[in-house]
């Protein structure tokens, strides 16, 4: 079975990158992932970019392609248009496939009209726009605007947009299910969820089982398999542990399509071998 990572994240040398990823019984290295890609059957991996907006071409290794992030920079109406103009520079770069948001790190709603340019891009180059949604990995970060609801919003308005819904909403489950149900412009990928290694998972099962049990009950309510996809959000979770968790929560036959082919078909992935 192949398999592609739809969500990840590439720090290198950032001491916060690399204590996760020591918890996750990992190196916070490029040629360890792409060992560990390789001895799992990963073929590649779809970057969620943190590296500076001006940096139209960046370097990626060729088993890994790119969303273009708006993080760690100012963001608003006055900043639209010169950033809107790099984006798009982004787009023309054959390993950039999306564009990424990240509401509740940052304090802005993402269907307010001044997002429209960016928007507009998205439908022209036919890039879809993953937005983080759920829980942050920060204290100073506010929840309001990655709520669930908030895609539903933009997801409405913007109806071209294909939209990706990070993380599943977690722990909205509830409302992220909603969301995706009245939206057919909103996929899903499931990144994020676990974090560290796991030494024993059925106990982890039986410990989360409540947890586990609703939101496999949603995936199941839902039953639109072909809008979701598997991500790890690495270097926070053990690869091997994701793929296992995963198979936990998606029914046999339709491992193919939330591992590989939903990937492949919602971001125009070029990877179609053992590229890793």
């Amino acid at each position: 079975m192949k398999i592609i990572d739809a969500h990840l994240h590439v720090f290198p040398h950032e001491e916060y990158a690399e204590r996760i990823a020591r918890a996750a019984n990992h190196e916070n290295s490029l040629t360890h992932l792409k060992s560990v890609y390789e001895d799992l059957g990963i073929i590649g991996g779809v970057v969620m970019g943190n590296r500076p907006l001006e940096d139209t071409r960046p370097e990626y290794a060729p088993f890994l392609v790119y969303c273009v992030g708006l993080d760690r920079i100012p963001l608003g109406p006055e900043y639209v248009k010169k950033q809107a103009k790099l984006v798009e520079e982004h787009f023309q770069n054959p390993q950039c496939v999306g564009l990424k948001l990240y509401p509740g790190y940052q304090r802005f709603y993402i269907y307010e009209d001044w997002m429209e340019p960016f928007y507009e891009l998205a439908v022209k180059y036919n890039k879809p726009v993953a937005v983080h949604t759920g829980l942050t990995a920060s204290e100073d970060a506010l929840l309001k605007y990655s709520h669930p609801f908030v895609l539903d919003e933009a997801a409405t308005k913007f109806r071209d947009v294909q939209f990706i819904m990070c993380h599943f909403g977690e722990p909205w489950y509830t409302d992220a299910a909603a969301v995706i149900e009245k939206n057919p412009n909103v996929a899903v990928d499931l990144s994020g969820i676990l974090e560290g290694k796991i030494p024993d998972f059925e106990a982890f099962t039986r410990k989360k089982h409540m947890y586990l049990e609703r939101m496999r009950g949603w995936l199941e309510y839902l039953d639109c398999y072909d809008r979701f996809m598997f991500g790890t959000d690495w270097p926070l979770a053990n690869l091997e542990d994701y793929i296992e968790f995963t198979k936990y929560m998606i029914p046999f036959e339709h491992w193919d399509d939330v591992f590989y082919r939903n990937a492949v078909r919602i971001y125009h992935l070029p990877f179609t071998g053992k590229e890793a």
